[in-house]
């Protein structure tokens, strides 16, 4: 049983207080009778919801964009530290959210959480080939010669890395790259091997789904269906 201003909140039908208003003025019904208060718990498995007359679709599973802000564990919960499902506001929480994939503590960035394990195995294996695109500020200029030692496939140390996409800019101390993997520190170690240090670093894409540029850091909102299909693209 979840609280009916929750759910709508967590579907796009605007924040805890805009659905508590419009369920004061009569417009959200659940099994044809009028919802009185904010708070009133339904069954969004078996309860149909109208709002203003009109069917809701409800998802089973909760997707989520953050922009991570650095700082911040990719975890569910820590004892010692603030993880990004603490950064999470009330109407988007929800039991068994976990973020699929990580980002190191200081990285910043598009990080996707989610209650739905089987979206997190197919996002993430190798297999579906899902790339990730990072932006990146180093302490020394990136040079062609690391460009191609990229693309064939880095050994960092005992890390062996699949072929990845380092590009080049204007600024050779500010890259990209473009990788399929999400191995521990794999972009910093991947520098490091090649005589660099990274002193930034963001995720701009996974896919073709790009980091939201209206999210400030540490803010997090719902994907759209059409949005998740990006992923995969």
């Amino acid at each position: 049983m979840e609280r009916i201003d929750k759910i709508l909140a967590l579907h796009n039908f605007g924040s805890r207080k805009e659905v508590g208003a419009l369920i004061r003025k009569g417009g959200v019904t659940v099994n044809g009778s009028p919802v009185k208060k904010a708070d009133e718990k339904i069954d969004p498995e078996k309860d149909e919801i109208r709002v203003l007359g009109e069917p809701v679709t409800l998802r089973r599973h909760v997707v989520l964009m953050m922009n991570k802000p650095g700082g911040v564990l990719s975890a569910s919960r820590d004892p010692k530290a603030e993880t990004v499902v603490d950064l999470l506001e009330p109407e988007l929480y929800r039991r068994g959210l976990f973020p699929a994939g990580r980002l190191d503590k200081d990285t910043e960035g598009l990080l996707i959480l989610t209650d739905d394990g089987d979206l997190a195995h197919r996002m993430l294996a190798p297999k579906s080939h899902v790339y990730k695109l990072y932006q990146a500020r180093l302490d020394k200029p990136a040079t062609r010669e690391d460009a191609a030692l990229f693309a064939q496939g880095l050994h960092a140390g005992e890390l062996e890395c699949l072929p990845a996409e380092l590009i080049l800019g204007d600024d050779p101390c500010e890259v990209q790259v473009r990788i399929r993997e999400g191995k521990f520190h794999q972009i910093k170690r991947m520098f490091h091997a090649v005589g660099k240090e990274v002193v930034y670093l963001k995720r701009l894409a996974i896919g073709n789904l790009k980091l939201d540029p209206a999210l400030e850091l540490g803010q997090t909102r719902l994907l759209s269906e059409e949005e998740l299909t990006k992923i995969f693209e």
